[in-house]
């Protein structure tokens, strides 16, 4: 069977009271969907087969159905994915049959863990085709790039710069002065246009 499709997910709207959802990619086996519920406030949680949804469809070219055990509720959004295993089962021995439906299914599975990859691809940062970068790596040890963020030096490499360590709020590592001039406020001290924070339009 052909993968006439790109698709490999998708996602939908809960209302608390709908329960199933369609798929509309080829699944090989139940276990290769992943079923993820986005809270209102960015939380994922992954979802567990027959003791959260169950799928029927498997095999369909034109997909199938995941039906939830619970309804997402509303502000939740439910996410289908295709997750192939990523596994070779297909062992060709010399001199015997190669029936056709064996080498297209191993083909398929090919194609399918390909097409999943390209969407994670299309989920990161990226270089754009006509740009360059030297190193898109960086060698800083974890406790040397905590409460930093990423950034790029001067050949326009990446690397982690400055200390930031952002709390909500107005929380920053830096020292407010509530003097309204706009001089150079001087090393580690940030210094806005109004001493009120909220009425401040620029900082120097």
């Amino acid at each position: 069977m052909t993968i006439s499709t790109t698709t490999i997910k998708n996602s939908y709207s809960g209302n608390g009271s709908t329960t199933a959802f369609a798929y509309t990619f080829k699944l090989s086996d139940q276990d290769e969907i992943q079923v993820i519920e986005r809270s209102s406030t960015g939380t994922e949680t992954v979802k567990t087969l027959t003791t959260h949804y169950s799928v029927s469809g498997v095999g369909n070219a034109s997909g199938g159905t995941v039906t939830m055990g619970s309804a997402p509720a509303s502000g939740v959004t439910l996410i289908l994915r295709r997750a192939t295993t990523q596994t070779q089962g297909m062992d060709l021995i010399e001199n015997d049959p190669l029936p056709a439906n064996t080498l297209e299914t191993a083909v398929d599975k090919n194609l399918a863990i390909s097409q999943e990859l390209q969407e994670q691809l299309d989920r990161s940062f990226k270089v754009s085709r006509t740009n360059t970068i030297s190193s898109a790596e960086f060698t800083d040890l974890a406790a040397d790039r905590a409460s930093k963020t990423l950034g790029f030096d001067s050949s326009g490499n990446l690397t982690t710069v400055a200390d930031f360590l952002p709390a909500g709020g107005d929380s920053a590592q830096f020292t407010y002065s509530t003097t309204t001039t706009d001089s150079d406020p001087g090393s580690g001290i940030i210094r806005f246009s109004n001493t009120t924070l909220a009425s401040a339009t620029a900082a120097y």
